[in-house]
């Protein structure tokens, strides 16, 4: 590899001479000492060689390209939506503590409509501009802040024929208010994401 790389450099520089030299004898250039020998030196341009890609290669990179633009618009989704599940979690404890210490049915039925307009007036309007992923995402994350589904939680709040309704509704829009949360198994990377929003220390689980 040496002897062949010595050969090309010599033939460039001896071109170059010829193409100089013109009437003059003498031509200045730089040289290099290798043993006993002196030799001219030259800076050949780089030379750049590309990888030619197969069609099966060129198959790979896009499916890896598709699957980081997929998890990096989960990673904006739950991202937009925890803070709301962080929040349905501090809010479904509170009112299980006050309905625990309402004994009579009528006082318990007005606690739970005071509470549930004051959480429309909060939230209604932000939350029905959620996109449908968004929604989906919310209701796997109030799962996991609850520690049950948002249906199980709307029978207990509002009974089961609002349950019942509800469901429907967001059947419609391909959701599922009885979804449960699995973060070893289909919603690991969400699990993954929560993860990393909660060790930047924003947030507090509350079960």
């Amino acid at each position: 590899m040496r002897k062949l790389l010595f050969t090309v450099v010599l033939c460039s520089m001896t071109q170059l001479l010829l193409a100089q030299q013109g009437n003059f004898d003498t031509i200045r250039l730089a040289g290099i000492v290798i043993g006993n020998d002196t030799l001219p030196h030259y800076w050949l341009r780089e030379v750049r060689v590309l990888t030619v890609l197969d069609e099966d290669a060129i198959a790979i990179r896009k499916e890896r390209r598709a699957q980081m633009n997929a998890y990096n618009a989960l990673r904006r989704t739950v991202y937009t939506v925890y803070p709301y599940a962080v929040q349905a979690g501090f809010i479904l404890n509170d009112i299980d503590s006050a309905l625990n210490a309402l004994y009579s049915k009528e006082a318990k039925q007005a606690y739970k409509l005071r509470k549930e307009n004051e959480l429309n007036r909060r939230f209604k309007n932000e939350l029905e501009n959620l996109s449908i992923t968004q929604g989906q995402i919310l209701v796997k994350l109030i799962a996991r802040q609850t520690g049950k589904p948002c249906y199980q939680i709307i029978k207990e709040l509002k009974g089961g024929l609002n349950a019942r309704i509800w469901q429907t509704v967001a059947l419609l829009f391909d959701n599922n208010l009885k979804n449960n949360y699995d973060p070893s198994g289909e919603d690991y990377m969400i699990e993954a994401i929560v993860q990393e929003i909660e060790a930047q220390g924003h947030f507090e689980r509350r079960n």
